[in-house]
């Protein structure tokens, strides 16, 4: 039984929750048939997040690694197709810590590519009816940090794992006033179920060749 490492992230930035902790949580909680998923939270911090998954990599051992993070403002699921080597902080993260113009892993390479097949867990998301695209871009905050840093655990130290990552929306009880998108984690999980379920049955580096592209 395929064996996936779910992470999420703790809250930030003042809020209270973290949709991607609580997604993650729900799908430890209720995996998909015929796969066994173990949730672990992540600091939101620079340098320890990428110990902390470096950690339960090791432990868990996992044949697929999903990490999420929350993407305030965008009215889906994202499936991110790159992590960038920089780090360039609009916000203090959790531990005080700013960088900017700083490179991930120094002397590592410029990106890395998921190694999910990112179009098709997006269609897969939307045939299970939830919201979904595929992101080119995962910031430059800690959720990128964790993207880039993800890429270079696969490439360096566990060939045989894959993984990426997927920014999820805002929770309703973020946006009371409903004056930005949002996705109760519960549909959020739903649709990741449907992701796992096609990056376990699909073949290392098939995809669907679809466009998912974009202009900007």
């Amino acid at each position: 039984m395929p064996r996936v490492l779910v992470t999420g992230f703790a809250p930030f930035g003042g809020e209270s929750v973290n949709p991607s902790w609580q997604a993650a949580s729900l799908l430890a909680a209720e995996p998909p048939a015929g796969l066994t998923v173990r949730a672990v939270e992540l600091p939101c911090a620079f340098g320890t997040s990428l110990t902390a998954l470096r950690d339960a990599v090791r432990t868990e051992t996992p044949d697929l690694v999903l990490c999420l993070g929350q993407a305030g403002g965008r009215p889906g699921v994202t499936v991110e197709r790159v992590g960038i080597n920089v780090d360039d902080a609009r916000i203090p993260d959790n531990a005080g810590r700013q960088p900017i113009d700083e490179p991930v892993v120094p002397g590592g390479p410029a990106a890395y590519f998921s190694t999910l097949p990112v179009k098709a867990c997006v269609a897969a998301m939307r045939e299970a009816g939830v919201p979904a695209a595929v992101s080119h871009t995962a910031g430059t905050f800690v959720c990128n940090h964790v993207a880039y840093g993800l890429g270079h655990l696969i490439a360096t130290e566990f060939p045989r794992v894959r993984g990426g990552f997927v920014h999820v929306p805002w929770a309703p009880e973020q946006v009371p006033d409903g004056t930005a998108p949002s996705l109760p984690p519960a549909t959020v999980a739903h649709g990741l179920r449907a992701l796992l379920a096609t990056a376990a049955r699909t073949p290392a580096g098939q995809d669907l060749k679809v466009t998912e592209g974009a202009t900007h």
